[in-house]
């Protein structure tokens, strides 16, 4: 049973850094396991539909969302569009709530995104920020 504690999840996989960064020798920093889960969840996230030329369909429909007013109907939308990326480009993970917390002065929502690693019951919590613009303007 040890072994199986100590052993890496092989699923969640090993690479390249997401943003591309030196590690301290000069070389390209790699990042593992839950770590390139969540950067890999951010680029879910950041990279709009139609961006990715060989894969038009990657992404999220965040984008359509940039200048929408904040409220109730664009909340819900940003809900919706985050857990359909997620559940499709996402498949090492299980999300258990999508929240869209609305931060008016800021003009900018916080998508709180609550997932598990699949086969393992460790909660993680991901905030992405998303702007949008405010009602008064």
């Amino acid at each position: 049973m040890a072994n199986l504690i100590n052993e890496q999840p092989k699923y969640l996989g090993t690479g390249l850094s997401f943003p591309l960064q030196s590690n301290v020798q000069g070389g390209l920093k790699l990042s593992a396991e839950a770590q390139k889960v969540k950067e890999s969840i951010w680029l879910i996230l950041r990279t709009d539909l139609g961006e990715r030329v060989y894969r038009p369909d990657f992404g999220c429909r965040l984008s359509e969302l940039a200048f929408a007013p904040m409220n109730n109907d664009t909340l819900l939308r940003i809900k919706i569009y985050v857990l359909e990326a997620l559940r499709k480009w996402e498949p090492r993970i299980d999300v258990d709530e999508v929240r869209a917390d609305p931060d008016t002065i800021a003009g900018r929502v916080n998508i709180v995104i609550d997932y598990r690693l699949k086969s393992y019951p460790d909660l993680y919590s991901f905030v992405y920020p998303f702007y949008l613009a405010s009602e008064e303007e």
